[in-house]
């Protein structure tokens, strides 16, 4: 075939795409930005043509993660970004950022973006309540971090102190807040969800009117991240007039509190109000042992509402839904599940040829990105002239992945880590902070 041809058919490919593509040069110059990545940065036809991605994209040069790929020459996997584009419109996309070589030389970086913004709208809802109280023997938490996250809530509840639960959206955050104030050794009269991504007075209405009304009531501020500052300290102004109070505050965000704060996002009125008692949900893709059971009391709970005969999973969708990383946690396996019940008759398991057609896609997508990905030993071994990196680039990699991994080991307990590593643990924090690992502490000072 012809070499314009093949040309005009890749370039029809990437133009038409729904995964946003972006090439730059060493320099930053643009060089492909492709109509889905156009439409996720907000950015107009006319805009972009002959500017730099500088320009465009905003690099903020050290922050930026395409300037992080061509200083290191090293891939950015898997990074969920959350803003407002150049439209004011709300977008949320998973990234993922690599090197481009020609005969060993770098010549720029590629970024491939999977818009996840209205999954991440859909994630927003609860969990399913079943028409029962949620406690925590509801969970279906088998893993290690999700039990610790348990033990941790029934000591909130216990001391009656508020908390910050931490996590993505969909974790399942909602259902650890309710089994809180269920879990309360006295009881309280209500529990209550102020939804903070909505309108902020109505929260604060909500918030004034309960707690001079009632004596007794469990608030669960969820995402009080999306909250003004002021609306913020309106909350911890009303809650410490109110000191005779017996209520219990909850609040989740979605992100490291000490980087929210940083950003402004976030009070450090309110944050010394929880007095840094925090609890960090880990996301699915980091407890892949809790799939199942939670799949199996979907399942049980299905036969009990509709008389069907489901029992659960072949094998090779139980090992599809293993290698998929599940963007919208818990809530995204909850609607798939919906979708694929609300086909079913007298099947007993599901089968591949089962699952929807868009989930196929995404399973298809997300496993050609895994195979262009550099494995982690791969990082630190020199293979050729062109491995070779300065010696503090080098040396502060194989830090910041010895540190997260120590990290992940110890469930992301702050002082444990510290004392396997035999640093002081201001010292730790203060690495983590500047790694901004992905797996956050949970013990956050």
């Amino acid at each position: 075939m012809d070499n314009n041809v093949l040309l005009s058919i890749y370039k029809y490919v990437i133009e038409k795409g729904d995964m946003g593509i972006c090439v730059v040069d060493t320099e930053g110059k643009l060089l492909i930005y492709n109509k889905k990545m156009r439409e996720l940065e907000g950015v107009n036809e006319d805009e972009y043509e002959e500017r730099r991605a500088i320009e465009i994209i905003d690099f903020e040069i050290e922050k930026s993660d395409i300037f992080k790929v061509l200083s290191s020459e090293t891939p950015v996997l898997h990074v969920k970004k959350t803003y407002w584009n150049k439209k004011n419109q709300e977008v949320t996309y998973i990234s993922n950022i690599y090197p481009l070589h020609y005969e060993g030389v770098l010549i720029g970086a590629v970024e491939f973006a999977r818009d996840i913004t209205q999954l991440e709208y859909m994630m927003y809802q609860p969990l399913r309540r079943y028409g029962a109280p949620l406690t925590f023997d509801i969970i279906t938490a088998v893993s290690a971090v999700m039990k610790d996250v348990i033990e941790k809530a029934k000591i909130v509840a216990l001391s009656r102190m508020p908390v910050v639960l931490i996590g993505e959206s969909g974790t399942g955050i909602d259902m650890v807040a309710e089994g809180i104030h269920h879990d309360l050794k006295v009881q309280n009269d209500m529990f209550i969800a102020l939804i903070c991504r909505r309108d902020e007075q109505t929260v604060l209405n909500q918030f004034e009117k309960y707690i001079v009304e009632k004596e007794r009531i469990t608030f669960f501020a969820e995402r009080i991240e999306y909250l003004s500052l002021e609306a913020q300290e309106k909350i911890v102004e009303l809650f410490n007039n109110h000191p005779n109070h017996q209520h219990v505050l909850i609040a989740s965000v979605g992100k490291d509190p000490i980087d929210l704060i940083q950003k402004q996002e976030l009070s450090k009125k309110l944050y010394r109000l929880f007095s840094g008692i925090t609890i960090y949900v880990p996301p699915l893709r980091e407890r892949k042992e809790d799939m199942m059971p939670f799949i199996d009391d979907y399942f049980k709970r299905h036969r009990e509402s509709f008389g069907s005969t489901i029992q659960g999973l072949s094998e090779e969708v139980q090992e599809t839904f293993l290698k998929y990383d599940w963007p919208g946690n818990l809530k995204e396996l909850e609607v798939l599940l919906d979708e694929i019940t609300s086909l079913i008759t007298n099947e007993t398991i599901v089968e591949s040829h089962m699952l929807p057609v868009h989930f196929k896609w995404k399973i298809q997508s997300t496993c050609e990105e895994t195979e262009n990905e550099v494995s982690t030993s791969d990082l630190f071994v020199i293979k050729n002239q062109q491995d070779i990196r300065p010696l503090d680039v080098y040396m502060k990699e194989v830090e910041e992945y010895y540190i997260s991994k120590a990290l992940d080991f110890h469930q992301g307990n702050i002082s444990k880590t510290a004392a396997a590593l035999g640093i002081r643990r201001q010292s730790l924090q203060y690495r983590v902070k500047n790694y901004r690992l992905n797996k956050k502490s949970e013990n956050i000072d």
